[in-house]
């Protein structure tokens, strides 16, 4: 173990063998140990400022979303923004567990609450941010007459695509609005239950399954869109999904987290998500 007394004498030796090679003809031991008596006696104030680096934990829904956000604030901010993208209740568990994130971005409100309720946020309720809406996409060439939720029934749809409504938000607003609409019996076999909504959504683009109950931030991306079409499913049909953030009372850089929030509330914040298909989020 080292001590600050330590240091002191380190300095000392080296200043003084530093007085004794200054009458000597320089070597590569001498050079040496100026560039090392240069970098101990360097004002910190010289020396090239950390970059600082916000770590969020995002749900799968944002995946298409955020890199814009990002961009604009690395630029404005200076700062290194580092995402990972998962369910909602990956995220939590990964965070009651310490995960080191700055901010978590859910596709609710109920997987921050659990967050908040172990004492590890700073605010003391979950900040909705976005409300999120349900669409049903279908590859082309699957039903070739009108994409309804009644037409999933059809004979020719084998396979339905559903993120784990246990972890995904959007997984269970789909489950929900399918027994709101009679047909949770019909469709349970058809069903393929898949870890979050972003994977649901590869489901389908692969030819894995005909459809897929997914967010429209992902339907609505050109990837998505060539591969398929989407409809919205009734909104009366399943609870309105209101996602939230919550700032980490441990979080490495406060600052940057309160930062990256207040643009995702701000008007220009709402229009890009706006833009990729998330609404301002109902009080």
């Amino acid at each position: 173990m080292r001590f600050a007394g330590d240091r002191k004498i380190e300095r000392l030796v080296i200043l003084s063998e530093a007085k004794d090679l200054a009458f000597l003809p320089p070597t590569a031991s001498s050079v040496r140990l100026l560039l090392i008596l240069c970098a101990l006696l360097l004002p910190a104030t010289l020396l090239p400022a950390q970059t600082r680096t916000l770590r969020i934990a995002a749900a799968a829904d944002l995946q298409p979303v955020l890199p814009a956000f990002v961009t604009n604030f690395e630029k404005s901010s200076g700062a290194k923004v580092e995402v990972s993208y998962a369910s909602s209740a990956t995220l939590a568990t990964q965070i009651l567990n310490g995960a080191p994130y700055d901010l978590f971005l859910a596709a609710n409100l109920a997987f921050p609450q659990k967050v908040v309720d172990a004492g590890l946020t700073v605010e003391p309720s979950p900040v909705p941010y976005a409300q999120g809406s349900l669409v049903l996409w279908a590859r082309r060439g699957v039903l070739p007459h009108s994409l309804t939720m009644q037409s999933l029934t059809d004979p020719s749809i084998h396979r339905i695509a559903v993120a784990d409504p246990v972890h995904a938000p959007y997984g269970a607003a789909a489950m929900t609005a399918m027994q709101s609409l009679g047909l949770k019996t019909a469709l349970q076999p058809k069903l393929v239950f898949a870890e979050n909504i972003a994977q649901a959504a590869q489901f389908g683009q692969s030819s894995n399954t005909d459809c897929a109950l997914i967010s429209k931030t992902i339907a609505i991306t050109p990837t998505m869109r060539q591969a398929g079409r989407f409809v919205p499913v009734p909104v009366n049909a399943y609870p309105p999904i209101r996602q939230g953030a919550v700032i980490l009372r441990n979080a490495p850089d406060k600052q940057a987290a309160e930062d990256f929030l207040r643009y995702l509330q701000s008007p220009a914040g709402r229009n890009l998500l706006a833009s990729s298909g998330l609404e301002p989020p109902t009080q």
